[in-house]
């Protein structure tokens, strides 16, 4: 790995790796204003590989705070141009898709369709393959819903009441290139929150966010409670589905809902139980479509947890157009 930094206008990088990089009893958490710096030149390149490597590492020992992801984002955001609100009564909901599914059928195209189908603009953005996992591309493309290669793409589908996938390599390279960085590195970064909780419409959105541990329950929730611009939208937070952010078929996660700073509990967690909601026989992508096809007809039940996130969706979507 080179230890220089090639780029015209290096970044010296020291002094922030100096502050995260004391582990987890001994680090500090940047500012927001610091956490932006060097995150945009995290993404411009003009941070050297062994700096890069000591950034990610560190950051992934000591976890972010509210303040550090903050400033991700408001880089992140600056790294791409941003899409067009899409015309109509609905604002747009967004639907990251970068973790597919192992145990689970990954039933986030069904959510994704059922929306689309209420005349709601539903933009899945996230990975097209994950060695070892089934992704929602994957199974949009046994459906015959490619990833979509433009912004006018998107607002086509859009008017034609389809559901647009679009690849993170399309809609944020830079960000698609910190993702990449998990194949040398062995482990996530970041990146992989940021991506999450992207907003990448000029207009406000409803964002579908999960987490999986719960430490990052704490987090986001005072991000959206504190940090996140409330012109961006709303969003939803909720325990992944194997990291996905369908609501599980067979029991209620507990979903809460931020709006201008205020959180609302949209839905309580069921209690346990043994009953198993209607499934896809197999797991893989072929059999997913071909179930959530069915379903789709009206030939195999909705789960009852993922009806209700579609009519929660319906109305926070409307009232975010209404209002602006």
């Amino acid at each position: 790995m080179d230890t220089t930094n090639t780029s015209p206008n290096p970044f010296p990088a020291a002094r922030f790796i100096k502050e995260i990089g004391r582990g987890v009893k001994g680090a500090r958490s940047m500012s927001r204003e610091d956490a932006k710096l060097l995150y945009a030149a995290m993404l411009d390149g003009r941070v050297s590989d062994l700096e890069l490597g000591g950034i990610l590492l560190a950051m992934r020992i000591k976890g972010e705070s509210v303040e550090e992801i903050a400033g991700f984002m408001d880089a992140a955001e600056s790294s791409f141009a941003p899409l067009p609100a899409p015309p109509g009564d609905f604002a747009p909901v967004l639907i990251p898709s970068y973790n597919g599914a192992r145990k689970l059928a990954n039933l986030t195209p069904l959510l994704a369709l059922l929306l689309a189908r209420e005349g709601v603009p539903v933009l899945v953005h996230g990975v097209q393959e994950d060695p070892g996992r089934v992704t929602t591309a994957e199974i949009f493309a046994e459906m015959g819903i490619g990833p979509s290669g433009s912004t006018a793409d998107m607002l086509d589908a859009f008017a034609a009441g389809r559901p647009c996938f679009m690849p993170i390599e399309l809609l944020a390279p830079e960000l698609a290139h910190q993702l990449a960085l998990r194949r040398i590195l062995g482990v996530r970064n970041s990146t992989h929150t940021i991506v999450k909780i992207l907003q990448p419409f000029e207009g406000p959105a409803l964002r579908l966010v999960s987490y999986t541990h719960p430490e990052y329950l704490a987090m986001l929730t005072e991000y959206f409670a504190t940090a996140a611009p409330h012109a961006r939208g709303d969003a939803f937070l909720m325990r992944g589905t194997e990291g996905e952010t369908v609501a599980n078929a067979n029991r209620a996660q507990e979903i809460n809902w931020f709006h201008a700073g205020q959180k609302t509990l949209l839905v309580e967690r069921d209690a346990p139980t043994d009953e198993l909601a209607p499934a896809p026989e197999g797991r893989d992508a072929a059999a997913t479509a071909d179930w959530i096809a069915r379903a789709l007809r009206g030939e195999q039940p909705v789960p009852p947890p993922i009806a209700a996130q579609v009519a929660q969706c319906v109305q926070v979507s409307r009232a975010l157009r209404s209002a602006v």
